[in-house]
């Protein structure tokens, strides 16, 4: 239901609180005083049998007593009750309950009767087992939390009520406000995700920080972050760590996608900025609330102590940002007002026994340099002048915690000495920070944001895409066709031959091998291929029950001759006996020894984490790929430009780039390796996992050596795309090809490297086609404007363009959904010079189609009402047409599904 109805809870009007009381110690009269003390404006009626009269307000025995349907309902009553209540609410009319009640599990029922309860009436119901809602900008609180929060432009999510509380107290020492103060509880029916969506939108939070413990959808999470983070920075505490699954693992990949490192995935993903513990989600609260983003961060440093300056370049130096160069005139300007032995650079150490002047135009000198973005202030305690007299100083100067333009943080060390200081500091707008380390951090938050939306748009290179070879035709045949044989056997794991078949059916290089069941055959076969080819082979043992065969000594390697293959195979099936009785082997793979000097020996392989699904992993390969656990992981589907972050994440990434006269290996392979993991995933549900290792990259290419599978026999019969996927795939299977009247014209979903075909396509529009589709005159389109449109999570939006026979773009039609999937707003453009060919039908058939079969139950758009030929052809499409009563000069369309 996502956010049907949670609009409610933004800004209620009203508010009835079942179970409010006067007994002291009880919820219900802390709820109470918590709302009445707090100031809220809005109607409040108690509710609660056993009462007349709670708190100087008329208490209503029942809901249906209630004079109005409230906006939100609190219920604080024993869980037994609840279920019964929340029927009784909804049938009142109430579209959102927080209940707070505890005690409300699985075990029992209680949980599923009352979301039983709310159902058939779509009431909406936070918790339980919540601290409950606080709604600063309407002065509500509506929670037994101990204190209440100023209003201001931050957001909290926290599953956890002691988090929310702790936030609260640490942002009133700091005059830090709020827009929403959410405690989700257990989340038996609105979630994380459900509020992203809702807050997305909310015009009055600016930035988002969640504290969760538990992702319980992973697809709506990452598709409501990912649409929340678009547009506001997303800051995040997960804690907790997914069980590993390495313990059993038939693979190595399953061994080292840790859960942290999948989470750490999937957030990069969604653009959400990952902080690693409340003490770095303070600081980034600190710092978002006060600032807006900034695309860099180049720092200057002020400081009466060198070292807690070099300690603060130290952190900095791990990634938060960069040093500023001062320009000469900085340094001029700083040498006329500092004493002879001041630092001459950044830091700007401005020595021990700086007076507050000496601050000030150290600060002033620093502030005006052209290179330097943002501003750190730092006081270390002496003897020789007072902090709060410095701190002063440094407030005089600034306005609403800026410097001009430039944001201003600040790192006053020590204990009592420093109290007022920060205090002074706060009442200016000012952040401040306890540690250099931590202020340096903080750097990193201002900008942190800027760099998670260049990942969450960047376009895949054109030459990378065009040069990585698609997936062959007859694929997923060819490999469906190999894991239902292994299901038939009810098998889980392929052999060495049969797992190698299915990513050579992808496109993944690997040798030429063969199979024998015998030692003695394993000699003749030996003697065939060095008979014909020379050089050396590769002996490894064949066995359905062995998963890593060098463990048990099952793979001998540079064997030049058949006598030596064959003695190396009787050497196997002996030891093999030995160690392991029950695995006899079924027989022998031989295949020609690969010797590329120089080559790196990489690992490429799947796993499923229980919360995100399938993950990919990318790593340093080899026998000891679990000791070095030098991966990466990301989750699919990935592209060009996602499989090449993905590489970059690894050291071994950057051994691939060429180093000391080694070439650089074929980034272009690698990458096309990875895509086809990729593609394997989206097409088969029933995949488990999957180890590519050792997959051999060098300037040739690459070419796998050895490959393992596991495939679950029970899911053979689902296909895709695979819904298990976090990230919903590109919708492949509605491409059409349609022949108009110039010539045959290629419908397909967008991609992102749409975005290169965009500025072509806007030169060939008429500024009249412009004004008409965008509703007002328009000329320029930024380039982030351009990724945005060609940048779909296609679990919620979608376009289709056209392209001409020539290639280029020629129209694009989309919908843009609403969380709930119910309604979908659709917009179509088609190039000036393309008018009449049928180019506007086609899209907007297909996307009508698309509409249909994703369940959305109606589209709607707004025309123009001087647009005569968009309102005929949808009119022709069986749209209805209201007009907009605030805009007579528009006309809404709307088409039923």
């Amino acid at each position: 239901m996502t956010i049907r109805n949670l609009h409610h809870a933004l800004a209620p009007a009203s508010v009835a609180v079942f179970g409010a009381t006067e007994r002291a110690g009880s919820v219900g009269a802390v709820v109470m005083r918590n709302i009445l003390a707090g100031g809220f404006e809005g109607r409040v009626w108690p509710v609660n049998p056993k009462h007349r009269c709670v708190m100087g307000l008329d208490c209503l025995a029942r809901a249906a007593d209630l004079p109005e349907a409230p906006d939100l309902a609190v219920v604080v009553t024993p869980a037994a009750t609840v279920p019964r209540l929340v029927a009784e609410i909804g049938a009142r009319g109430c579209k959102t309950a927080v209940v707070i009640t505890a005690g409300i599990g699985s075990a029992g029922g209680l949980r599923q009767a009352m979301l039983d309860a709310a159902r058939p009436h779509l009431l909406r119901i936070i918790g339980p087992n919540t601290v409950g809602l606080i709604v600063p900008p309407v002065k509500l609180n509506a929670s037994f939390a101990h204190m209440g929060a100023a209003p201001g432009n931050l957001a909290l999510l926290s599953q956890s009520g002691a988090i929310a509380t702790s936030l609260i107290d640490w942002a009133a020492e700091r005059g830090i406000g709020f827009s929403q103060i959410v405690s989700l509880g257990d989340m038996a029916d609105v979630d994380t995700g459900d509020y992203l969506d809702l807050l997305a939108g909310d015009a009055g939070t600016r930035a988002i920080l969640v504290y969760c413990e538990s992702i319980p959808q992973a697809r709506k999470f990452l598709s409501a972050a990912r649409a929340a983070a678009r547009l506001k920075p997303v800051i995040a505490v997960k804690a907790g760590r997914s069980q590993q699954g390495a313990r059993a693992a038939a693979t190595h990949t399953g061994a080292l996608s840790g859960g942290d490192a999948v989470v750490e995935a999937a957030l990069h993903r969604a653009g959400v900025l990952r902080v690693r513990g409340l003490a770095e989600l303070f600081a980034a609260a600190e710092t978002v609330a006060r600032f807006r983003p900034l695309d860099r961060a180049r720092l200057g440093i002020v400081t009466n102590g060198g070292g807690a300056g070099v300690l603060a370049v130290d952190r900095l130096a791990d990634g938060a940002g960069t040093l500023a160069d001062l320009a000469p005139v900085t340094v001029e300007r700083l040498g006329a007002a500092l004493p002879g032995n001041w630092s001459r650079g950044n830091p700007v150490d401005i020595v021990g026994d700086a007076p507050p002047g000496r601050y000030l135009a150290a600060v002033e000198a620093v502030a005006a340099d052209p290179g330097v973005d943002v501003l750190l202030v730092m006081n270390c305690p002496t003897g020789l002048a007072a902090p709060a007299d410095a701190a002063r100083a440094v407030a005089g100067a600034v306005e609403k915690g800026m410097i001009g333009r430039k944001p201003v943080l600040s790192c006053w060390l020590g204990g009592p000495t420093a109290r007022e200081a920060r205090a002074i500091l706060h009442g200016a707008g000012v952040p401040t920070y306890e540690t250099p380390a931590t202020a340096a951090e903080a750097v990193g938050h201002l900008t942190d944001w800027g760099r998670a939306q260049a990942a969450l748009l960047r376009v895949p290179d054109r030459g990378t895409e065009a040069e990585l070879k698609a997936t062959p035709g007859d694929a997923r045949a060819k490999a469906g066709a190999i894991f239902a044989a292994v299901a038939a056997e009810g098998r889980r794991m392929l052999t060495e031959p049969e797992a190698k078949a299915v990513i050579a059916a992808y496109g993944i290089p690997v040798p030429d091998l063969r199979v024998a069941a015998t030692p003695d055959e394993v000699g003749r076969t030996a003697a065939e291929m060095l008979g014909a080819e020379g050089g050396e082979l590769v002996v490894k043992i064949l066995s359905r029950r062995i998963s890593h065969k060098s463990d048990v000594g099952g793979v001998a390697l540079g064997l030049d001759s058949a006598e030596r293959a064959e003695a190396a195979a009787r050497g196997m099936a002996r030891r093999l006996a030995r160690a392991r009785s029950e695995a006899v082997p079924e027989g022998f793979v031989l295949q020609p020894m690969v010797r590329r000097p120089g080559a790196q020996e990489l690992i490429l392989g799947l796993a499923r984490d229980p919360v995100f699904g399938p993950v990919i992993l990318f790593g340093a390969g080899g026998i000891a790929v679990e000791v070095i656990r030098d991966t990466a992981v990301a989750l699919p589907p990935l592209d060009a430009t996602l499989a090449g972050d993905l590489v970059a994440g690894t050291r071994i990434g950057r051994l691939l780039a060429g180093y000391r006269g080694q070439p650089p290996a074929d980034e272009v392979a690698v990458k096309g390796a990875l895509i086809a993991l990729s593609h394997i995933v989206e097409d088969f549900p029933c995949l488990r996992g999957l180890d590519v290792n050792p997959l051999l990259a060098d300037a040739a290419g690459v070419i796998a050596l050895d490959a393992r599978m596991e495939i679950d026999p029970a899911e053979i019969h689902r296909t895709g795309p695979n819904p298990d996927l976090a990230i919903r795939p590109f919708p492949a299977a509605w491409r059409r090809e349609v022949a108009l009247k110039d010539g045959t014209y290629a419908i397909r979903p967008i991609r992102p490297a749409d975005a290169l075909l965009y500025p072509q396509f806007l030169e060939k529009l008429e500024a009249e086609d412009i004004r008409l589709r965008f509703l007002a005159p328009r000329r320029h389109f930024p380039e982030q404007m351009l990724v945005r449109l060609t940048q779909l999570d296609y679990d919620r939006d979608m376009a289709f363009v056209a392209l001409a026979p020539d290639g280029t773009l020629a129209g694009v039609s989309r919908i843009s959904c609403d969380p709930d999937h119910t309604t979908g707003e659709y917009a179509l453009l088609v190039r000036s010079d393309l008018h009449g060919r049928g180019i506007g039908t086609t899209l907007m058939r297909i996307l009508i189609d698309y509409a249909r079969a994703d369940g959305v139950r109606a589209l709607e758009g707004m025309i123009l009402s001087e647009n005569a030929g968009m309102l005929d052809l949808m009119r022709r499409f069986g749209f209805d047409f209201t007009l907009e009563p605030e805009d007579p000069g528009v006309m809404m369309s709307r088409l039923s599904l």
